[in-house]
């Protein structure tokens, strides 16, 4: 008897949820103590945020290298080694003498981090088959949850015995809850599972009319794509709100909503994808998110760009883990891992060039509407290769099929 779908596979998920509202804790545990690292070390506001942007290399590089070693040894063993290279790098971290050293164990804290995203995703992929949409999305979730949760547990640390005691909580906490989750992880799917799992997915890949390794840097392209154009408001949004006499407060309350909508976005967007699959769903939330962009360019007013945020967190949230389903239906279930990984490092590849790229266009130009327009046509890249993929992808005679 299938274990997919069943009592089994949602405990698994609920457990998945758990780690990963702790593992997600190194991608924002660096954003809530920049002000005080930049306060210490007395560095400027670039230097200070060096540590932040290797965090983001190393999570983008440990979700294709761990998914990898995931397919190989197994998401429990994988997760428990990367439990304790996280303790080990915050607990480090926490000793740093300088901003170099800091960056550096950041580094390996963002690698370790990646664990709980792309290569969890993967792994919890692999237990649905009906439901994988929404099982996807409850998963994917995770990260923006635990960067809700995270500030408030770290507040009042930092407001009282500063940001290395709260870099020791996270380590302590990584020990404490991610190694023994990991360890109930241990279990592997079934043979049966995988084999009706990977079915499915090659009757699927025949229908597509695109090879293997096209369709996957398809996806990494449709990936950069659309995570450029997201980058612009979630990076540079309390910049803006400054720039237009609001502070950054305010700012900070935009991006807030951004995330909370973004979690409703994930949710609403695998019940989708479990009627529409992960193309049509992928292909709705992209273009969801250019009109939201397209929105930005008039909005000026308070209310208007408090309106607008909460549109573009609602469009773009599902937008990464429907990659990831995209994925499962298409390729073989044994490379879940290292495929994932790779089509969710080209996001976070995109996000990183996005931040950046708004960042010149805006010293170029001293406005940030060029940037929009810039993420707007990054947007429609994503557009035009997802209307490929589902073009190419309706289902021919068997005549016509073209094998993957």
């Amino acid at each position: 008897m299938s274990v997919l779908d069943t009592r089994i596979s949602w405990t698994r998920l609920a457990l998945s949820l758990a780690l990963s509202l702790v593992g997600n804790a190194g991608m924002w545990a660096i954003i809530v103590i920049l002000p005080a690292v930049q306060a210490e070390f007395g560095v400027d506001r670039a230097t200070a945020s060096l540590p932040y942007t290797l965090t983001m290399v190393g999570f983008a590089l440990g979700n294709w290298v761990i998914g990898r070693w995931v397919d190989r040894y197994g998401v429990g063993r994988v997760l428990a080694v990367a439990a304790l290279v996280m303790a080990a790098s915050f607990a480090g971290a926490a000793a740093a003498p300088n901003i170099a050293t800091l960056s550096a164990l950041q580094l390996i804290v963002g690698f370790a981090t990646a664990a709980s995203f792309g290569p969890l995703i993967a792994d919890v992929s692999q237990w649905f088959l009906r439901r994988r949409g929404i099982a996807v999305a409850i998963i994917a979730s995770g990260n923006y949850l635990s960067g809700a949760i995270w500030p408030l547990i770290l507040a009042d640390i930092l407001a009282g015995p500063g940001w290395r005691p709260a870099y020791l909580v996270i380590a302590a906490s990584a020990l404490l809850i991610m190694l023994p989750l990991s360890y109930a992880l241990r279990k592997p799917l079934p043979d049966e599972a995988m084999q009706a799992s990977a079915a499915a997915a090659a009757l699927r890949a025949k229908t597509a009319g695109i090879p293997q390794n096209t369709l996957l840097w398809l996806l990494a392209l449709a990936g950069i794509g659309c995570c450029v154009a997201m980058a612009m408001p979630q990076v540079h949004i309390v910049a803006y709100c400054v720039d237009l006499g609001y502070g950054p407060a305010v700012g900070a309350e935009m991006l807030s909503l951004m995330l909370m909508g973004g979690v409703a976005s994930r949710l609403v967007s695998g019940l989708l994808a479990d009627k529409l699959g992960g193309v049509l769903t992928l292909l709705i939330g992209s273009s969801l998110q250019m009109i939201a962009l397209f929105l930005y360019l008039p909005a000026s007013g308070l209310v208007s760009l408090y309106v607008v945020s909460l549109i573009f967190g609602l469009s773009q949230g599902g937008i990464v883990p429907s990659y990831a389903i995209i994925v499962r239906e298409y390729l073989p279930p044994k490379e879940a891992g290292a495929k994932v990984g790779f089509v969710i490092m080209a996001t976070i590849v995109g996000m990183a060039l996005g931040g950046w790229l708004s960042g010149w266009i805006y010293d170029l130009t001293g406005s940030y509407q060029l940037a929009f327009i810039n993420g707007i046509a990054f947007n429609a890249l994503n557009v035009g290769v997802m209307l490929l993929i589902l073009i190419r992808s309706r289902p021919r005679a068997p005549g016509q099929a073209i094998a993957a």
